[in-house]
């Protein structure tokens, strides 16, 4: 049985010039970046060029990315540290109620040490409003947090005037661009982004592995203890090849090509929701409507259909999808981030999934998505009723 993969969200499989990359790395670049023979220079000239195509691929400075070991850790080192070092200047943080767990955990640590959080609320799209962000903003505030894609239902937030807002107010603008980066044009002059989140997996690229744009005039310490590594601002010994395994996955997504993509997964969307009203199927979509949002992402409501049940049968007919955010998947509580939406109350909670798309899927894979699904929800039903 062939499987068919929808969960790009969640991880993207490695594509075959970053495998390659990876290979010749590890084989021929395994010196120690830090030292000073040529064997470490070799690795540090295949460090410094990697770190040139991440600050090309966001209108940054080279000497403003610091590689880390995932988006977890650049949000976490983005969040804490940032508040630590302006504490002095207010101990007000503002973020939305829709982050993924790597933003929302550092938050509430910060609360358990004195810090005020102000959790965003947003609308029925998965959307912040600009009116309780300007609200929300006091002298105390040091940092807002704000993702640039759900994760879970593929929601934008408004970015741009987030940063337009913010570029005259003391607090730092730090976003997780996690599931943006490799698929949405960003540019961190242009929106004056502060402090940025990206992961290499998330784009066709090694696991394990992600940078943290820091603009160059922002100052507060590593948060991993140890070397003077990434100019003291992030300790221990880079990973040289799968580094340039990241650069060369960036490289695979020229601005072109993720038009392409934006509009082919559009397609997808559309032939999801067609095929579904071909099959009779009732389905509504958690999200932004058509035409927004970030189109790899598409988040579908079935009533009367258990996400566990729908997600169970689709693996056992080799369709993977998810339940919501990989991680939190394997956790009993509802998704917060539709909670936020929608209410602890509504059935979205516990009778929806997560499709999403990359550059691999086919029409045929969103074909057998569909009829498959379908079936599985006649079949449902028809036991309902026997």
């Amino acid at each position: 049985m062939s499987e068919i993969y929808l969960d790009h969200a969640a991880t993207t499989p490695i594509s075959a010039p970053v495998l390659a990359e990876l290979t010749k790395q590890y084989q021929n670049t395994f010196g120690n970046p830090s030292t000073l023979y040529q064997l470490g220079r070799q690795a540090n000239q295949v460090l410094e060029d990697s770190r040139h195509v991440m600050a090309a691929s966001i209108n940054a400075q080279d000497n403003e990315i610091v590689f880390t070991s995932g988006g977890t850790e650049s949000d976490n080192t983005a969040i804490i540290r940032t508040a630590e070092a302006r504490q002095d200047l207010g101990k007000h943080l503002i973020t939305t109620a829709i982050e993924h767990e790597a933003v929302l955990k550092p938050m509430h640590y910060l609360e358990q040490h004195g810090y005020r959080v102000t959790y965003l609320p947003v609308d029925e799209h998965g959307t912040i409003r600009m009116a309780d962000l300007e609200a929300a903003l006091d002298d105390e505030t040091t940092l807002v947090s704000i993702m640039s894609v759900n994760n879970e239902v593929g929601s934008m937030m408004p970015i741009h005037e987030i940063g337009e807002l913010l570029k005259d107010h003391q607090a730092w603008f730090h976003t997780d661009a996690v599931q943006a980066y490799g698929l949405e044009d960003i540019d961190v002059e242009l929106d004056h982004i502060d402090l940025l989140s990206t992961s290499a997996h998330k784009l066709y690229g090694p696991k394990l592995l992600g940078f943290l744009y820091r603009r160059s005039d922002l100052k507060f310490p590593s948060y991993i203890m140890g070397g003077d590594q990434e100019d003291k601002r992030r300790a221990g010994t880079q990973n040289v090849p799968a580094i340039a395994g990241f650069a060369t996955a960036v490289q695979q997504l020229p601005a072109a090509q993720k038009q392409e993509l934006r509009d082919r997964f559009r397609g997808f969307r559309d032939q999801i929701l067609t095929g579904f009203a071909d099959y009779e199927i009732l389905v509504h979509v958690n999200g932004p409507e058509a035409g927004a949002g970030s189109p790899h992402v598409l988040n579908l409501w079935f009533p009367g259909t258990s996400t566990y049940v729908l997600q169970n049968n689709l693996d056992l007919d080799g369709i993977a999808v998810s339940g919501g955010s990989a991680c939190t998947a394997g956790n009993l509580e509802p998704s917060h981030v539709l909670t936020a939406m929608f209410g602890k109350d509504s059935p979205r909670l516990s009778e929806s999934i997560r499709v999403s798309f990359g550059k691999d899927t086919t029409e045929a894979e969103i074909d057998q998505f569909v009829t498959t699904t379908s079936k599985i929800i006649h079949r449902l039903a028809e036991r309902r009723k026997s």
